[in-house]
């Protein structure tokens, strides 16, 4: 069995006295794991960051077994997000999130795609924010957990949407909420694909985004919780803001 494909370094653990056992995110294999001979080495361990781009080929005598890889630097990202401790937050809360929602070995290119994209923008302060919450919409949506923004659940319109319903993720216009207002989610305009978006906005629609991640998609994928590093990445930036 043997395979070779670029990929996005999810985690990276010693295993032995001088392996460690990486977890990629490919757009041919999705997310994969392998043991890399002498990947905590000196020479090697410094590459192995969080997000590194890596040129890889995996190896392994049957399809099941974890395999090995050779791995290859493409390019590193630790100096953006190093630069930065909402960019690092940032990085890390993709990483930690990609881990813990992708199926093993389950292609999803389009997923790689805009996550490649969103990685690369860690040196744009003023655009990863936005870029950062798309992704989060997307990553709902490959998980089959998106969000129905288009009409009102109730009514059919699609006139002053201005809730999501926590259980159904569809919105709700404002005359169709009443006095269950208090009880559903904001729907701003930046979820809907309107307006610029300041970063207010952008912190209310990652509440949403976060009811959704926790309550729906966490349960039915993993027995625990959702990884820390996302939260930690919606406080840092909501500190950044004040």
């Amino acid at each position: 069995m043997e395979w070779r494909d670029t990929g996005i370094l999810l985690t990276s653990r010693r295993h032995g006295e001088s392996s460690a056992i990486l977890e990629v995110f490919t757009p041919g294999h999705g997310r994969h794991m392998g043991v890399l001979r002498g990947g905590a080495s000196r020479r090697v361990a410094p590459f192995l960051q969080p997000g590194a781009q890596l040129d890889l080929t995996w190896k392994a005598r049957l399809e099941d077994h974890m395999g090995s890889f050779t791995a290859e630097p493409q390019r590193s990202r630790a100096a953006s997000a190093l630069a930065d401790r909402l960019s690092l937050a940032g990085l890390n809360a993709v990483c930690a999130l990609l881990a813990f929602s992708l199926p093993e070995r389950e292609a999803h290119p389009k997923l790689y795609a805009r996550t490649e994209q969103l990685l690369d923008l860690l040196p744009e302060r003023e655009l990863w924010p936005l870029a950062y919450l798309r992704w989060e919409m997307a990553l709902l949506d490959e998980m089959g957990f998106g969000l129905d923004l288009s009409a009102c659940a109730v009514r059919g319109t699609n006139e002053e949407l201005c809730f999501v319903s926590p259980r159904t993720g569809r919105a709700v216009s404002r005359q169709a909420a009443g006095e269950w207002a208090d009880r559903l989610l904001p729907l701003p305009d930046i979820l809907k694909g309107e307006g610029p978006g300041g970063d207010g906005e952008i912190l209310e629609a990652l509440r949403t985004t976060g009811h959704f991640l926790e309550r729906h998609m966490a349960p039915s994928l993993r027995d625990r919780p959702l990884p820390q590093a996302r939260a930690a990445y919606v406080e840092r930036f909501r500190r950044s803001t004040v």
